[in-house]
């Protein structure tokens, strides 16, 4: 069978790759765009949510076949899994990506936030700086939905999450704000829809107005959350004719010679080969396709890995910028928690974020201590396993019992102080209806180092120590805010992550950013921070990048806007075709 050539290869489908799928196949309709995913499709519904099914619902696959192509595998192995969540460990750094028709939107906590101006700094070639990105930043904004949360006295939509932060906030004299969401409430801004009604969006796509689930990052079951797969994808494949292959890992990039061989030391002028998996046929069949141009969009670990393979491993681009893999950030991610909150934070109800307290990054700029403060929620279902695992703090019922009445004297005898009030008051109470989730982001240093090891496989060398002025003001922040909530009589607990405690001093983000850097020139970065060829990779016609290994430093805020808006300006490099918010159906 001869290869189809297509004007243009995507690889992924997140939001770089979702935006210039929808751009590119309006440039190039019925079949000139194809895109690679390497997750399944998520229909309405189909997210998982039984202990068996979420259990199996993460990606982690034999590595040695994807790897290295020529020692493919005619059988996949018994421990593959191809699910959503992709877990990686790294040493001081772990890292939460997603597999699947919509990227890491299936995932994402739904926040629209531009960073101020002063995050981009001189890493920031003068070209990406805000006032440039202001237009695009407008028009994902609108394609989004984004919005907050509506306000209309229904009782339905308070949040008493929103209602402790914004409190904890004033306490600390600190500014808390609605923050604009990617989530569905209606056509009309002005006037949501009732819960649970369903709408088709302006795009074509049926939706359904927020149900206050607080299941937004393990999958929005009824398609209420924005993601990808609901706007650009629904019109790069509905209205555009982009082709869509799921399930398809890719394994290797090569240029092509004018004869169409592949030729490695090939700039890309006569276009590309690009290998892969094909996950969905028994034995992993290999295959391949050709295109004039390529547009990587993986996301950070992806597309780094990828191009690193290409240089280092496979040698298919060996003229890549030797910056490739540098200026990692984990965007400063940190997530803790505050037990026995005075106040219900019901962190089961509600989108999973609707506000921020800003922590010099917004206001009263401090490089070194700029972050900001975000309430999260998590899904009824572990509410459910949190409750049922609480007489398991103390291993046996019996025990359980016993234990409660001490320190129910203890609490009145007030013999053990703030300490066993707060354990009192978490046996007696239900624990995580009184519990807060903490997510916090800032600027950490963006100076991790990605790159594969003596097994080829990627990892991340993260620095941790020279962040550690914005993680310790992050901790302190969390412990004023548990110091905000608690009762008079009874002490909140803070909790971060075990991970974070010494010795181990291990973060986890879900925003990992960096490793295809833009910038002036290749010795400063990987991908072309000029107009006309803006996210091309230097010496290497054709072959884009278009995902947060964009960014030069961490965001501090949500990257999403960010990553969206540089996505943009790159489909509008290669297309000369302005954006417009309406993807050119509306």
């Amino acid at each position: 069978m001869s290869e189809k050539k297509y004007e243009a290869i995507v690889i992924g489908s997140g939001f770089g790759g979702a935006i210039n799928a929808c751009r590119l196949a309006r440039k190039w309709p019925n079949g000139g765009v194809l895109v690679l995913e390497r997750g399944k499709r998520y229909p309405m519904g189909s997210f998982p949510r039984t202990p068996h099914d979420f259990g199996r619902n993460f990606w982690s696959l034999n590595s040695e076949s994807v790897r290295r192509p020529r020692h493919i595998r005619k059988t996949a192995g018994s421990d593959d899994l191809r699910g959503m969540f992709d877990v990686r460990n790294y040493k001081h750094m772990d890292v939460v990506i997603s597999a699947g028709f919509g990227g890491g939107s299936l995932i994402y906590a739904n926040v629209f936030m531009p960073p101020p101006d002063w995050v981009f700094d001189d890493r920031w070639p003068a070209s990406c700086k805000k006032p440039n990105l202001l237009p695009y930043y407008e028009i994902v904004k609108k394609v989004l939905g984004s919005r907050p949360v509506p306000l209309t006295g229904d009782p339905r939509r308070r949040l008493q999450k929103t209602e402790l932060f914004q409190k904890a906030a004033k306490h600390s004299s600190k500014n808390s704000q609605l923050v604009d969401i990617n989530v569905f409430f209606g056509n009309d801004f002005s006037n949501p829809l009732t819960i649970g009604t369903q709408e088709k969006n302006r795009f074509g796509a049926l939706q359904t107005s927020c149900t206050y689930c607080g299941e937004c990052i393990v999958g929005c079951n009824y398609h209420a959350k924005n993601t990808t797969d609901l706007n650009y994808l629904f019109v790069a494949e509905r209205h555009f004719g982009a082709e869509v292959r799921t399930e398809h890992v890719v394994t290797k990039i090569v240029p092509l010679s004018r004869s169409g061989s592949e030729d490695s030391d090939a700039d890309g002028t006569n276009g590309y080969r690009v290998h892969f998996l094909d996950l969905s046929q028994e034995g992993r069949v290999p295959g391949s396709v050709t295109a004039q141009r390529v547009i990587v969009s993986a996301g950070t670990l992806g597309s780094t890995e990828l191009l690193l393979r290409a240089k280092a491993d496979l040698k298919t681009l060996p003229r890549i910028s030797n910056k490739l893999g540098q200026s990692f950030s984990g965007n400063g991610d940190f997530l803790g928690f505050v037990l026995g909150s005075h106040e219900p934070a019901d962190p089961n109800y509600g989108p999973t974020i609707t506000q921020r307290t800003d922590y010099n990054l917004f206001d009263k700029f401090d490089p070194n201590h700029a972050f900001i403060l975000e309430d999260a929620s998590y899904p009824t279902q572990l509410a459910w396993f949190v409750e049922g695992a609480k007489p398991g703090f103390l291993w046996l019922g019996p025990l359980f019992r016993t234990a409660k009445a001490i320190l129910s004297r203890i609490q009145r005898s007030k013999s053990l102080g703030s300490v066993g009030f707060a354990v009192a008051d978490i046996l007696n109470s239900d624990v995580s209806y009184h519990t807060a989730v903490l997510l916090l982001m800032g600027l950490d240093r963006s100076n991790g180092v990605m790159s594969l090891d003596e097994n080829h496989n990627l990892t991340i060398d993260w620095p941790f120590r020279d962040s550690m002025p914005l993680y310790k003001a992050i901790v302190d922040a969390c412990e004023g805010f548990r110091d905000a909530v608690s009762g008079s009589r009874s002490r909140a607990h803070f909790v971060a992550l075990p991970t974070w405690d010494w010795p181990l001093r291990k973060n986890i983000t879900v925003h990992p950013l960096g490793g295809c850097i833009l910038a002036d020139d290749s010795s400063k970065g990987v991908t072309s921070a000029d107009p006309p060829t803006f996210g091309q990779v230097f010496e290497y016609k054709g072959l884009y990048v278009a995902d947060g290994s964009l960014l030069p430093t961490a965001a501090g805020a949500n990257p999403v806007a960010t990553i969206s808006a540089l996505s943009e300006r790159v489909a509008e490099g290669i297309t000369g075709i302005a954006p417009d918010s309406g993807l050119g159906v509306v």
